[in-house]
């Protein structure tokens, strides 16, 4: 949010000085409460460790205490002890029935007043009109979606007026170099396929 909106001051035609006392918070000794720590959550942690985050997340199954131990990560059981003491809360989940508006009013509630929610799962994650009211009435500092429901959201929704959220077009894996990697995996798994192997990525029904 402090940085979409200092790129705005940054070009605009208006500005004429830069304020020194337009502040950001620190992410660096920040806790981070990451919910869902799959492969990709735990990617996640290891590169807040870099930045000397407190790292809790919240998970089905809990990790090994080898792999907390590795990026110094804090198992919350109660998903609301996490939301409670994060600075950041991101959202690492698959969207299932049992995640669907898994963030609402509660849960918004239960967040500190300087907090940030960060959506990089999928939209429906987050009751977006939930999020609507908690940002315009600052229950929660801003908000950072790399996906919506829908996608693109209609342009009159209130989400795009708000000036303590940002908004990206779903591009988590938008590089050259992920989208190759993704092509390899699928072709290497229809290769298996074809040769009677093991399936490298196989997903095996729950």
């Amino acid at each position: 949010i402090y940085l979409h909106t200092g790129c705005q001051i940054a070009v605009s035609p208006d500005t004429k000085y830069f304020a020194v006392d337009w502040l950001g918070v620190e992410v660096s000794r920040a806790t981070l409460g990451i919910i869902g720590m799959g492969s990709i959550g735990y990617k996640v942690a290891q590169r807040a460790r870099a930045f000397n985050m407190r790292i809790l997340y919240h998970n089905r199954n809990r990790r090994r205490k080898e792999e907390e131990e590795a990026v110094g990560a804090h198992y919350c059981a109660k998903m609301e002890d996490l939301l409670q003491q994060s600075d950041f809360v991101m959202l690492v989940v698959n969207l299932t029935p049992e995640t669907h508006k898994l963030i609402g009013k509660k849960e918004l509630g239960l967040m500190k007043p300087t907090a940030t929610l960060i959506n990089i799962s999928r939209g429906a994650v987050i009751d977006q009109d939930a999020l609507v009211e908690a940002l315009r009435n600052k229950v929660i500092r801003a908000a950072a979606l790399d996906v919506t429901y829908p996608e693109p959201l209609p342009r009159d929704h209130p989400l795009l007026n708000l000036n303590n959220v940002i908004i990206t077009p779903h591009i988590g894996t938008a590089t050259v170099q992920a989208i190759h990697m993704m092509a390899e995996e699928a072709i290497a798994n229809i290769l298996a396929v074809l040769n009677d192997q093991p399936i490298p990525s196989e997903v095996f029904p729950k």
